[in-house]
């Protein structure tokens, strides 16, 4: 059956009694949704505003919260727009563009990641030629390097799937993402192919150069005690982001290739922490755990007090 002259939408079915909590659901997720916008564009403001904290560091920092605010309105206001309609569905042109969206903007964060790795390795283990290294145009580069190299990976990807024919209208699940391929009548051997190359760029590779360079700073701290606290104050928020996302990652993308037939309350759950721990989880380690940002937190919030 083709889609584009029969059937024009997809029906999400993950959603649980959503006739019945619908008002519950989108009060949650729409209060969810402000503390996200809110909370990471603080700090992205608090970045932007004040002069100290105008170093590599810090911009990436930013541009990992800009991602979050990007990725969660290329979600939520669907997410919130469902709950409150008699049926969830959504157009497949729609639909492929919300994946699109969802994994450009979620490896962009791998890359963000691994270039605020690298600016740390810099830092901690070549301090005399930091200022040289990351120089204004470089990091550019690596902003832009970031957000583009994702973007075209990715948008292969989509194109591939917009070529297939869909025999399935019923997407096990409240939003577009990996389980897309679920609809696909025949899943061909080039997209399996080229999914796997976009996985292990974007993701296995950005992970294991993070390691790595994380690695050689815990030799160097291990070796040079001066810069011992320093590493621990820098290093951990960005480690405890990494393992944070690593671990939501691993189950969307294993989801749709295991192919478990868990309950739908479970799907739901997992989902919903895809969409709330990491946007939240962001702002809450990088303003409590980075020293100079909560040192602005605390006479923002006294002033407001």
């Amino acid at each position: 059956m083709d889609y584009r002259s029969n059937v024009t939408y997809i029906t999400f079915g993950g959603h649980v009694e959503v006739h019945k909590y619908r008002y519950l659901y989108f009060v949650v997720m729409f209060t969810v949704y402000i503390l996200i916008i809110s909370s990471n564009l603080t700090i992205v403001c608090i970045i932007m505003i004040h002069k100290n904290l105008h170093e590599p560091m810090y911009i990436f920092i930013a541009a990992l919260l800009i991602n979050s605010v990007l990725l969660s309105t290329a979600i939520y206001p669907k997410l919130l727009i469902d709950f409150l309609s008699e049926k969830q569905i959504i157009s497949y042109p729609a639909c492929l563009f919300q994946w699109f969206l969802y994994y450009w903007l979620g490896s962009s964060d791998f890359f963000l990641l691994s270039v605020m790795a690298y600016d740390r390795y810099v830092s901690i283990c070549n301090p005399l030629q930091y200022p040289t290294i990351m120089q204004e145009k470089k990091v550019n580069i690596f902003l832009i390097s970031a957000w583009i190299l994702p973007a075209c990976q990715t948008s292969g990807a989509m194109l591939l799937s917009a070529k297939k024919e869909i025999c399935t209208f019923n997407l096990k699940g409240i939003l577009c993402n990996s389980t897309v391929q679920t609809l696909h009548c025949v899943r061909s051997r080039i997209q399996n192919i080229y999914g796997l190359i976009v996985l292990v760029t974007t993701v296995v590779l950005p992970v294991l150069f993070i390691l790595f360079t994380y690695g050689r700073i815990l030799v160097v701290s291990y070796r040079c005690r001066g810069v011992r606290g320093r590493a621990a104050q820098t290093c951990l928020p960005h480690l405890l982001v990494l393992i944070n996302f690593s671990c939501l990652t691993a189950y969307d993308v294993l989801l749709p290739r295991l192919e478990l037939d868990s309950p739908e309350i479970v799907r739901l759950i997992m989902t919903l922490q895809v969409l709330i721990y990491h946007p939240l989880f962001n702002p809450i380690i990088y303003g409590l755990k980075m020293r100079r940002i909560y040192d602005h937190l605390k006479k923002l919030f006294c002033r407001m007090v």
